[in-house]
């Protein structure tokens, strides 16, 4: 235990001596006790030595960005995996698509929320070959309020047009990821 002048001196969490007390000897254990476990199992970082990320990192080529979506979409993308070069391994193809729907109004009629959902199909092809590797699809939606003026709406809007593209991005990345394992280098 902690006696009161401990914690007015600023040595709360330490025992006399500056010395870890047993909390923090707890916690040590408990976070070791789960990388061991992890260490059982096969775990092993998917960016790490040896990891199946590593040989997506800089292999992925996209296409040229369609619209603003698309632009956040591939920085996103790169941001994940790294811009790759002219001699990538891999070619990425994909089709954006997004929806918007209205959700909530007034009792004018006037619209006071939408729903912007937005589709990512993909093909991850050999670059030299142009042998399919992987081919899938994931979804995601997001909202915006359209209650302000007219300037706020449209930030808003593309406010979520920009989280929706990095969400998108994020789960396609995250696919390739869980398929990493399986692809040629």
């Amino acid at each position: 235990m902690w006696s009161c002048s401990e914690r007015k001196n600023g040595t709360a969490g330490r025992a006399a001596g500056g010395r870890f007390g047993r909390r923090a000897f707890c916690l040590g254990m408990g976070s070791g006790a789960a990388a061991l476990s992890l260490a059982g199992c096969g775990f092993a970082p998917v960016y790490g030595a040896g990891g199946a990320g590593g040989k997506l990192l800089g292999e992925v080529a996209l296409p040229e960005p369609a619209g603003p979506i698309g632009y956040v979409f591939n920085r996103r993308f790169e941001e994940r995996l790294g811009r790759a070069g002219p001699d990538a391994s891999y070619a990425l193809r994909l089709a954006l698509a997004t929806d918007e729907e209205a959700l909530g109004g007034t009792s004018a009629g006037a619209t006071t929320r939408y729903r912007l959902a937005g589709e990512v199909r993909f093909t991850l092809v050999d670059a030299v070959t142009e042998r399919i590797l992987v081919s899938d699809a994931t979804q995601a939606f997001t909202g915006y309020s359209a209650t302000g003026s007219t300037v706020a709406t449209l930030a808003a809007r593309r406010d979520a047009e920009q989280r929706l593209a990095v969400l998108l991005a994020d789960q396609m990345v995250d696919l390739l990821l869980l398929t990493a394992p399986e692809l040629p280098r």
